[in-house]
């Protein structure tokens, strides 16, 4: 899986928000100033030559829907993230939000035990 430039992570936001979409339906979606419909139609077939997204062809036009799903991507970002930044390390990734965040003990612990919990979702017990 290749990195998205933020252009392709915008239109992608919005393609996994919309489910499939015609460039038209895209372009409804994004923030004030609007790019050219172009430019928002080039995009979309450079996600597709990077394998993120397909189409159904109706005539001439094109209906794109997401081929790899957002926690799939998020997973890779995230990856690609700690190692670049924090070393690899989820550790020091943990520790400069929570230094970032100013985030106290009792969050801290919180934060512990939901994690703990998605890791165990059988263990519903409340400590």
């Amino acid at each position: 899986m290749r990195e998205l430039t933020r252009a392709e992570e915008q239109v992608m936001q919005i393609l996994w928000d919309l489910k499939k979409g015609f460039v038209k339906d895209i372009l409804a979606k994004m923030p004030e100033p609007k790019p050219a419909y172009n430019t928002v139609s080039t995009i979309v077939r450079i996600l597709e030559r990077k394998g993120f997204v397909s189409y159904h062809a109706y005539g001439k036009t094109h209906e794109y829907y997401p081929i790899v799903d957002k926690d799939t991507y998020r997973s890779f970002s995230l990856k690609n993230l700690i190692k670049g930044y924090f070393g690899g390390s989820f550790t020091q990734l943990a520790s400069f939000f929570a230094k970032e965040e100013n985030l106290d003990s009792k969050e801290l612990e919180e934060l512990v035990k939901e994690i703990s919990q998605d890791l165990d979702p059988d263990d519903n017990t409340t400590k």
